[in-house]
């Protein structure tokens, strides 16, 4: 059984000027299977992200399914959302914007163990020993526990928000454009650093992006959406070789090739 199955799933908002609303996600469908990632393609406004946030109940679908491991997300209680919330995660696009800045490193980074752990039996070392784990999953040791969000580079940033994601060991975590707001060689580093991730803690991913080259690099089954339709989706050897939608077409020829740097890896081509 794949980990999330998403059916005809639909959202519209008021259109400006216009009586009839407008549909940003039109009947999208698919499926992750576990420990595998899927890459949503498309440009600014095509309703990737709104997928994304649909897909973790951040926003409510006008109609469709959504099942988490077999879970009814949509149907779900208060109660039985926030259990499942546990198992999916998000990491934002813009690594400055996501972590408060007047929160410590230790708060941002446990803050989804104070919201999810009732009560403190394990006692506060045993949180921090937790935290401190988490940070060192991403490339971090203990001498950022103290620190403030200015003190860090936003590659730094992003590793400390893929640990606040990590730290309650997800089944699913969605990536929205998560190296578009750092440079070429920290967009390389942190791309890398999801990859060695996936494999060593079993993470299935939603990757959202608009660029062709990275969604070859990390997904395994690529989703092209258009206006808030799906024009296009496979693997990604048929996306990128043999693509049929004139959309998906102009995406790649409107994009470099990957760099030598990042090719991706004779396990993944295979």
């Amino acid at each position: 059984m794949a980990l999330v199955e998403v059916e005809n799933l639909v959202k519209s908002y008021p259109a400006r000027g216009s009586s009839k609303p407008k549909r940003v996600v039109d009947n999208v469908s698919f499926r992750i299977e576990r420990g595998k990632t899927l890459g949503v393609v498309g440009e600014s406004g095509s309703g990737k992200s709104t997928v994304a946030r649909l897909l973790l109940r951040l926003i409510e679908p006008d109609s469709g399914f959504i099942r988490l491991d077999g879970h009814d997300l949509v149907a779900a209680s208060s109660r039985e959302l926030r259990q499942l919330r546990r198992r999916m995660q998000i990491v934002f696009q813009d690594p400055y914007a996501a972590l408060n800045p007047r929160m410590r490193v230790e708060e941002i980074v446990g803050e989804p163990l104070a919201i999810y752990q009732a009560t403190e039996a394990d006692g506060r070392n045993a949180r921090r020993m937790q935290i401190l784990e988490a940070l060192e999953t991403v490339g971090l040791d203990a001498s950022a526990l103290p620190r403030y969000p200015h003190e860090f580079s936003g590659g730094q940033r992003q590793r400390i928000n893929l640990a606040r994601a990590l730290i309650l060991h997800p089944d699913l975590v969605v990536l929205d454009e998560p190296t578009s707001a750092l440079d070429v060689s920290v967009s390389a580093q942190i791309m890398q650093l999801l990859r060695d991730l996936q494999r060593s803690l079993h993470l299935t991913y939603l990757f959202i992006t608009h660029s062709m080259p990275l969604v070859r690099y990390m997904a395994d089954e690529i989703l092209v959406i258009h206006k808030g339709r799906v024009v296009e989706q496979g693997g990604w050897q048929q996306i990128c070789e043999h693509p049929q939608s004139e959309y998906t077409q102009a995406l790649l020829s409107a994009t470099p090739n990957l760099p030598a740097s990042a090719q991706i890896d004779s396990e993944h081509a295979n």
